[in-house]
């Protein structure tokens, strides 16, 4: 009978560890190659940890899955875009520690480590993010039997640049940008955007994020194109927009423009202005009414019926 019950209980040992490594678990996008995507032997990830965790020169995009655990788990996900001007990824401050907040309110996190564009390895930078950003959606949508999600529950969810590409991504989830190997759809349900990037134009974008997508002289078409706020249309997802009015790196009207746009084709959205917080407050704690979006997102899932 000892021996019994040790061999019980080391077994559960072993279902315990395999339960809790499967909370977290990492997955290429493109196991063959990513689509346009140009070999340099000497182009490598950088991963740069000062004060928070950047990476550069992303060539093998990956998404990570944070599934919550404990008595509130929900069938929601919400795929994360971090920021970063496109030139590198903000991806512990607005990627993994998102992740891991919205595991407290029962929602599956998944961050996404996208390519950021570049002429030295894509054969067209522009859509480079967005390949991932596509694959992304339609990756977590195969495999939501599995990750118990309900594929009908699947967010965007995108910080500054990262917001450009979450916007573009409910923009233009139907632009065919890579071969499809299936019918899988890439529209997210809903989009969470936080101090987004929205706008292409001369008056309202972030430089940086527009050059390094864009290059130093895009044409007007291509501004438009991606100026994402003259993209929606009736199917557009319904939008959870947050973002202060002293942001001066990207202006408060990208925000607005984007709700405005959402009304105009009859799409709901909500957008909460805060008077401070600058830019790229994340989920920090100030002094400031702009750390109380979290609790105001959570809030509107509920409304939404995705929590």
């Amino acid at each position: 009978m000892k021996l019994r019950i040790i061999y019980i209980s080391f077994n559960f040992f072993i279902l315990s560890i395999t339960s809790m490594s499967a909370q977290t678990q990492t997955l290429k996008l493109w196991p063959t190659g990513a689509p346009g995507a140009i070999a340099v032997p000497s182009y490598t990830e950088i991963h740069e940890n000062t004060d928070i965790l950047r990476i550069r020169n992303v060539i093998d995009p990956t998404i990570a899955i944070y599934a919550p655990t404990g008595k509130n788990v929900t069938e929601t996900a919400v795929i994360i875009c971090p920021g970063g001007a496109y030139g590198i990824l903000a991806y512990e401050y607005e990627g993994t520690k998102i992740a891991k907040w919205l595991n407290t309110i029962g929602v599956t996190g998944i961050v996404l480590k996208y390519r950021l564009p570049s002429d030295s390895i894509m054969t067209d930078k522009s859509i480079g993010p967005l390949q991932d950003a596509q694959e992304a959606i339609r990756t977590v949508r195969r495999n939501a039997k599995v990750w118990k999600i309900n594929p009908d529950k699947i967010g965007i969810m995108g910080f500054s640049a990262g917001g450009h590409l979450a916007s573009t991504l409910s923009t233009h989830y139907n632009q065919r940008v890579y071969e499809l190997k299936d019918s899988v759809s890439a529209r997210p349900d809903f989009s969470i955007l936080i101090y987004p990037v929205i706008s292409m134009s001369n008056e309202f974008t972030h430089g940086d994020s527009r050059t390094n997508l864009l290059g130093e002289n895009p044409t007007q078409d291509i501004i438009d194109f991606y100026s994402n706020d003259l993209q929606v249309t009736k199917n557009t997802p319904t939008a959870f927009l947050a973002h202060s009015a002293n942001d001066d790196v990207v202006p408060v009207q990208n925000s607005i423009n984007y709700l405005l746009a959402l009304k105009k084709n009859n799409v709901s959205g909500e957008l909460h202005i805060y008077e401070k917080g600058g830019h790229g407050f994340s989920m920090n704690k100030t002094e400031g009414t702009e750390e109380a979006w979290p609790k105001t997102l959570k809030k509107w899932l509920k409304v939404k019926g995705v929590l």
